[in-house]
C-alpha cells in the first residue's frame, strides 16, 4: 500500500510521536534525554518551531508543537537525524534508531490541544512509573506548575496558561486540576494502525466499498439511504474518525451522520 500523505494542520499545532525502532530504547540514561532536549532547544532557537509539551519515555517521545510553515516533516527529520547520530556514536552502533517516520496528528481546536498536553503529561502514570505527573522529571509538566519560570524553559507554557486565565496563579491551579481529569479523546499510540485522518479514511472507504458493494460509487452511496446508513455505521464502529470528518469524507451534512448514528 502506498504511504499516505501527511495531514497538515490549519492551526499549525501537532501532536507528534517518535518511537524507537522495533520499540527498542532510545534513551538509556539522563545524558541521552538531556541531549534530546538540547536538540529541541536548538530547533526552537532557530525559530523553526514552538514547543508546548514534551514527554521522554524510554522508547518513545511525545511532543506538542507548532509549525506555521508546513515544514513539520523537514523539522522532525532534522531532530531525528541529529539525535540518531549522537545515539549511534555514543553506543558504537549503526542502523535505525527510530521506527519508520514519525507519527503526527493535526490539532485543529483548543479543546484537543489541551487534551493532548494532558495526555502527554500523564504518559508516565499510564506506564506505572509515577503516581502524579509532577513526579516525572522528563516531561514539560513542571514548566507549567512553577510560577514565574515559564519563560526559562523550551516550552511556551505561558501561551497555554494564558488560554486558561490572565492570572498566572489561577491558571496554574486550573491547569493542575484539568491535568488530573480523565481524557475523553483517543490518541494515536493507544491503538496504532487505526484510521484517524481523511486521507486514511479515503483509503479505508475505498477498500470497504470494494469488499461490500463493488461498483458502487460515492454519488450512489449518498442516494441510497440503506447503503449510507451501513457505511456510516461501519466508519463509526471501525475507525476513529469524528462525525465531522465522516461527513466530509462522504460529502454530506454532519447532521446526516449524527441522525444515522444516533438511531437505535
Amino acid at each position: 500500500m502506498a504511504r499516505l500523505q501527511r495531514e497538515y494542520s490549519t492551526t499549525g499545532f501537532y501532536h507528534i510521536m517518535l518511537r524507537g525502532n522495533e520499540r527498542k530504547k532510545i534513551f538509556w540514561d539522563d545524558e541521552d534525554r538531556q541531549r534530546f532536549i538540547e536538540i529541541l532547544q536548538k530547533k526552537e532557537s532557530e525559530k523553526e518551531l514552538l514547543i508546548y509539551a514534551y514527554c521522554l519515555m524510554d522508547n518513545h517521545v511525545h511532543l506538542v508543537l507548532r509549525d506555521d510553515k508546513n515544514e513539520i516533516s523537514i523539522i522532525m527529520k532534522g531532530i531525528a537525524t541529529s539525535y540518531a547520530m549522537f545515539f549511534n556514536n555514543r553506543y558504537c552502533r549503526v542502523g535505525h534508531v527510530f521506527q519508520d517516520r514519525f507519527k503526527s496528528e493535526a490539532i485543529e481546536d483548543e479543546r484537543y490541544l489541551m487534551a493532548a498536553i494532558r495526555y502527554i503529561h500523564n504518559n508516565p502514570i499510564k506506564a506505572g512509573l509515577v503516581e502524579t505527573p509532577e513526579q516525572y522529571k522528563w516531561s514539560s509538566y513542571h514548566c507549567y506548575i512553577v510560577p514565574n519560570q515559564t519563560e526559562e524553559t523550551i516550552v511556551d507554557a505561558a501561551y497555554i496558561l494564558g488560554m486558561i486565565s490572565d492570572n498566572q496563579k489561577r491558571a496554574i491551579i486550573e491547569f493542575q486540576r484539568f491535568s488530573m481529569e480523565t481524557n475523553d479523546y483517543d490518541f494515536m499510540d493507544e491503538d496504532e494502525g487505526v484510521v484517524r485522518t481523511l486521507k486514511e479514511g479515503e483509503s479505508y472507504l475505498e477498500q470497504y466499498m470494494k469488499k461490500n458493494w463493488p461498483g458502487v460509487n460515492q454519488d450512489e452511496i449518498r442516494k441510497n439511504k440503506s447503503i449510507m446508513k451501513k457505511v456510516i455505521a461501519d466508519l463509526r464502529t471501525n475507525t476513529k474518525l469524528p462525525i465531522v470528518k465522516i461527513a466530509n469524507l462522504l460529502g454530506v451534512n454532519r447532521g446526516v451522520v449524527e441522525r444515522i448514528t444516533t438511531k437505535p
